[in-house]
C-alpha cells in the first residue's frame, strides 16, 4: 500500500502530501495524474502529480479540503496508507516548440501549475508565473514558485499582498507591454481560466487549460470526464486533462461539474455528524 512519507499544511485549506510511490514516479510527467482511493468503502479522486522524484521513488499531491473524501485524506499522516494510488495518467502536457511561456494559476490550481513552471524551467525555458488567490492568507508555494520561473507575479482578489486583480487583469497588462509569450498555461477555476481564455483568443496567443471533471476510473470507460471541445466530445482522463483554452465549452463543464453537489454536501454532513458522535461518546465515556 501507498505509504504518506511527509505530509505538509499550505494554508488553512490545502496539503501537500508526499507518497511512497516508485513505479509511478519513474514514469510521471508534468500534467499528469493520478486516481487515489482512502479506504475501501471511498470513492476514487483524481489529484494532479504536482512534483514526482524517481530517485526517492516519491510522488506530491497537493489536495484542498472540500468534500467527504478529502477530509478523510487529510486525516492521515506520515507513516499512514492510502488504500491504492494508480498512475500516472493522462497526457503529459506537450510544449514543444514553446520559446517564451506564461504559466497562470488560479487557488488550488497553482498546485498543477508548479510542475508545469518548474519542467519549462529546468529546460532552459523563459517562464513567467502569474498566480491568484483570494486573500494573502491562501497564498501557498511562493517560494518553490520563485525559483521555478524568471518572473513570479501574486494578484490577490481583496489586494491584501502583491497586486490587487484578477490573474486575468495580469495577463492583460504583461501582453500590452509586448512581454512576447508564445504559449500560455492556465490552471484552476472554471471561471478563471476562460477569462484567461479570453484574454488569449484575440491576439490568437496558443492557451492550454488543465480540466478536472468529475471522474470515476480515469481510464474512459466510465465517460463520466465528457467534455465539448471544439464541438467534439472528449474525455478528460485520456484525451487530456490539457485541451485548447479557446475550443472548450465552459458553459456545459460548469453544469456538469455541479451536478452531484448536493449528495457531496450530503455525504460531508453525515460524516461531520458521525464524528461528533463519536466524540460526544468518547467524552461521555472519559466521565464515568
Amino acid at each position: 500500500m501507498p505509504t504518506i512519507v511527509t505530509k505538509r499544511v499550505l494554508n488553512p485549506t490545502v496539503s501537500l502530501m508526499e507518497v511512497e510511490a516508485p513505479n509511478i514516479a519513474r514514469k510521471a510527467l508534468p500534467g499528469q495524474f493520478v486516481m487515489l482511493r482512502v479506504d475501501e468503502k471511498g470513492e476514487r479522486i483524481p489529484l494532479t502529480i504536482a512534483d514526482y522524484d524517481a530517485v526517492r521513488g516519491t510522488v506530491t499531491i497537493m489536495y484542498q479540503r472540500v468534500g467527504l473524501t478529502t477530509e478523510k485524506l487529510d486525516q492521515l499522516g506520515a507513516g499512514d496508507c492510502l488504500l491504492d494510488l494508480v498512475g500516472p495518467l493522462g497526457r503529459p502536457t506537450e510544449v514543444e516548440g514553446a520559446k517564451k511561456v506564461v504559466v497562470i494559476g488560479g487557488g488550488v490550481g497553482c498546485a498543477i501549475a508548479f510542475p508545469q513552471a518548474k519542467a519549462l524551467h529546468n529546460a532552459g525555458i523563459p517562464v513567467d508565473v502569474i498566480v491568484g488567490f483570494r486573500s494573502k492568507d491562501l497564498v501557498f508555494l511562493e517560494g518553490e514558485f520563485r525559483q521555478a520561473c524568471d518572473n513570479l507575479y501574486i494578484t490577490t482578489d481583496d489586494g491584501t499582498y502583491g497586486e490587487k486583480g484578477f490573474v486575468s487583469d495580469k495577463l492583460t497588462a504583461l501582453m500590452e507591454a509586448g512581454a512576447g509569450y508564445d504559449l500560455c498555461i492556465a490552471i484552476g477555476p472554471i471561471p478563471m481560466m476562460r477569462a484567461v481564455a479570453n484574454v488569449t483568443r484575440p491576439s490568437g496567443l496558443k492557451t492550454i487549460v488543465s480540466l478536472n471533471p468529475i471522474m470515476v476510473d480515469g481510464t474512459g470507460m466510465c465517460g463520466c470526464c465528457r467534455v465539448r471541445v471544439g464541438g467534439q466530445t472528449k474525455f478528460a482522463c485520456v484525451d487530456g486533462p490539457d485541451f485548447d483554452g479557446h475550443e472548450v465549452d465552459y458553459d456545459e463543464l460548469i453544469v456538469r461539474n455541479s451536478v452531484y453537489r448536493a449528495q457531496e454536501a450530503a455525504a460531508k454532513e453525515a460524516h461531520a455528524c458521525n464524528l461528533q458522535k463519536m466524540a460526544d461518546a468518547a467524552e461521555k465515556g472519559g466521565l464515568r
